[in-house]
C-alpha cells in the first residue's frame, strides 16, 4: 500500500507539472495511470481525475492570479459555455456511445497538434493592430489586457468572442462525456480562434477547467466513484505540481510551451482513439 501510494504521488506530481504548464489538466495522465498502470476500473480513474483537475486548478491558477498572467474576465465569461456544455455532456453519457466520441475527440486533438505548430503572429499589442470593428459583447467586456514578459507588460485584445464561445461549449461536452478538462480545447479556442496570447490562454484555461470538472465530478460522485483512498494522494500530488509547473511557465518561452502542448495532446490524441476503438471508455 505505502509503494502503491508513493507511485500513485509520484506520477500526480508529473501530471500536475504537464496540466498546469499546457492548460490541459492532470487528467489526462492520472487516467492511463490508473487504468493501465494499477488495472483501476476506468469509472474510478476518471472521478479521480476530475478530482486532480481541479487541484491542479486551484494550484496553478492561484499562481497565476498572483504573477498577473491571467484573465479572470474572460475565463468567468467563457465559464458559462463551458459549464452549461458540462452538464449536457453528462446528460448525453447517459446514452451516447462514448468510446465512438472518444475516437472523434482524439482526431480533433492530431489536428490541434498540427495547428499548433503553425507559426502566426501573436496579437500582443493591441495599440500596432489595425482598428478592427467590436462586437457589443466585446465592447462591453472591455476585452483588452496585459501580461507579464521578459521585456514588460505586454497588451493584446480578444477577438471573434462567438466562435470562442461555441469551441468552449464542446469542450465543457466532452469534459461532462469523458472525465478530462478540456483543457486542450480550450487553450485552442482562445489561442487560435480568439487570438489571445498563448501563457495568457493556457493560465486561463487552469482557472477554468476546475469549475468545468467540478460540474462533472458531482455526477461520479452521486454515482460513488469517486474513491478517497485514489483521490488523496492524487490530490496533493497534483495539486504541488501544478505550483511548480506555473512558476516555471512565467519563465519559460512560447516556443517551448507550443512544442510541449503539441507531444502532451498528441499522446493524449493517440490514447483517446485506442481507448475508443477497444472500447475502454
Amino acid at each position: 500500500m505505502v509503494t502503491f501510494i508513493a507511485v500513485l504521488f509520484a506520477g500526480a506530481l508529473f501530471a500536475g507539472f504537464i496540466g498546469s504548464l499546457t492548460g490541459l489538466g492532470g487528467g489526462v495522465i492520472i487516467v492511463p495511470l490508473l487504468t493501465i498502470g494499477f488495472g483501476v476500473d476506468i469509472r474510478y480513474a476518471i472521478g479521480t481525475s476530475l478530482i486532480s483537475v481541479i487541484a491542479t486548478s486551484s494550484g496553478a491558477a492561484s499562481a497565476y492570479v498572483k504573477e498577473g498572467i491571467l484573465n479572470i474576465r474572460i475565463g468567468m465569461f467563457l465559464e458559462i459555455a463551458t459549464t452549461l456544455g458540462a452538464i449536457a455532456g453528462a446528460a448525453i453519457a447517459f446514452f451516447a456511445p462514448t468510446h465512438a466520441i472518444a475516437v472523434i475527440f482524439g482526431f480533433v486533438l492530431l489536428y490541434s497538434a498540427v495547428v499548433s505548430f503553425q507559426k502566426r503572429k501573436e496579437n500582443t499589442d493591441a495599440e500596432n493592430l489595425p482598428e478592427r470593428k467590436s462586437g457589443r459583447m466585446i465592447e462591453l467586456m472591455k476585452a483588452k489586457g496585459t501580461y507579464p514578459t521578459a521585456n514588460g507588460l505586454k497588451k493584446y485584445t480578444l477577438q471573434h468572442l462567438g466562435g470562442g464561445f461555441t469551441v468552449m461549449t464542446l469542450a465543457g461536452i466532452l469534459s461532462g462525456l469523458l472525465g478530462i478538462g478540456s483543457g486542450a480545447l480550450k487553450v485552442i479556442a482562445m489561442d487560435s480562434i480568439m487570438k489571445i496570447p498563448f501563457k495568457v490562454s493556457t493560465s486561463t484555461s487552469n482557472f477554468m477547467i476546475g469549475v468545468t470538472a467540478a460540474a462533472s465530478a458531482g455526477i461520479y460522485l452521486n454515482r460513488g466513484y469517486i474513491d478517497p483512498v485514489l483521490s488523496m494522494p492524487v490530490m496533493v500530488g497534483v495539486l504541488i505540481g501544478s505550483l511548480v509547473g506555473a512558476k516555471f511557465l512565467i519563465r519559460s518561452n512560447t516556443k517551448s510551451i507550443r512544442v510541449v502542448f503539441a507531444i502532451v495532446i498528441t499522446l493524449l490524441a493517440f490514447e483517446m482513439i485506442y481507448n475508443g476503438l477497444v472500447k475502454n471508455i
